[in-house]
């Protein structure tokens, strides 16, 4: 007579039973909610073997489309929300730091230094006339002197440099450092929206499931100081039509801003940023 078939709780049991041998205990941790998320999430929906399938072919695809330029694993943790919801995770807010959004994946190390008031735009670049003006200081008020503030946005075409060759080098790029005072500027054009590359895996995953592809007009920021931690954080435009629909959930409320015209006509931005400190005493 055969034995009594195997349940699917004793497999999942017989799984989480082998990885209790991980000798790590966080990956052990780790592994064991993986296990009991995974299994679950096959049992509630009925997992069938070709949609398991199609899911394995779909993954394969999506490493197949890494490049050194383009990390089509962040863009489907983005598109997910999972990016987003590691970053509050990770950077808790209500202490008086400025809150921290997600890094994107078109980070470029290594911008220029430049000059505060000098200008991260190409002289013949279209665009709306933008100057940024801002302040760096602790959570308690104190300005900081010497912090590194560095940028980065696309060209009015939607594109960053490391997407179009026809720009150059560090365009829309640049890294200042504060004055005394903790004061920074510098000048570009207002920046757009645009869609995140939907050519892939992932832009056909947003179409089957009826979502757009389009990022809200933002402009990158990492601010980082002696004492205190680094923050990653995203200036948004508030007007922009996808404030509300951002493709990667990473609009917060508090890094929406109205830009001001000025009396020349070009557009104006004030933008204060705190960092929260290594210790305590960093504040005082």
């Amino acid at each position: 007579m055969d034995p009594d078939p195997r349940t699917q709780h004793e497999l999942t049991r017989a799984v989480l039973e082998r990885v209790q041998a991980t000798p790590d205990p966080r990956l052990r941790e780790l592994m064991s909610s993986l296990v009991r998320h995974l299994h679950a999430f096959a049992l509630e929906v009925g997992l069938r073997e070709e949609e398991w399938l199609a899911g394995i072919e779909f993954l394969t695809e999506t490493g197949r489309t890494c490049t050194p330029t383009r990390q089509e694993f962040i863009l489907l943790s983005d598109t997910l929300g999972l990016s987003s919801l590691v970053d509050d995770l990770g950077h808790p807010a209500g202490d008086g730091a400025t809150e921290s959004t997600i890094l994107g994946p078109f980070y470029v190390p290594g911008a220029p230094f430049r000059e505060n008031g000098a200008s991260i735009a190409a002289p013949d670049l279209d665009g709306e006339p933008l100057l940024v003006t801002g302040e760096v200081a602790t959570t308690a008020g104190r300005p900081i002197a010497g912090a590194v503030v560095d940028v980065w946005q696309t060209a009015p075409n939607g594109l960053y440099d490391v997407q179009d060759d026809s720009q150059p080098e560090f365009h829309l790029r640049g890294r200042f450092r504060t004055d005394d005072a903790g004061r920074y500027g510098f000048r570009t054009v207002r920046p757009v929206s645009y869609p995140i590359p939907a050519d892939g895996p992932v832009g056909r995953l947003l179409t089957a499931t009826g979502r757009h592809p389009w990022r809200a007009a933002h402009i990158h920021v990492i601010v980082s100081a002696p004492g205190h931690h680094p923050l990653t954080t995203t200036i948004f435009d508030a007007e922009d039509p996808y404030i509300d629909s951002d493709a990667v959930f990473g609009v917060k409320r508090s890094r929406r801003r109205v830009l001001r015209r000025s009396p020349d006509g070009g557009l104006l931005l004030e933008e204060r940023i705190r960092l929260r400190p290594e210790t305590p005493d960093s504040t005082t």
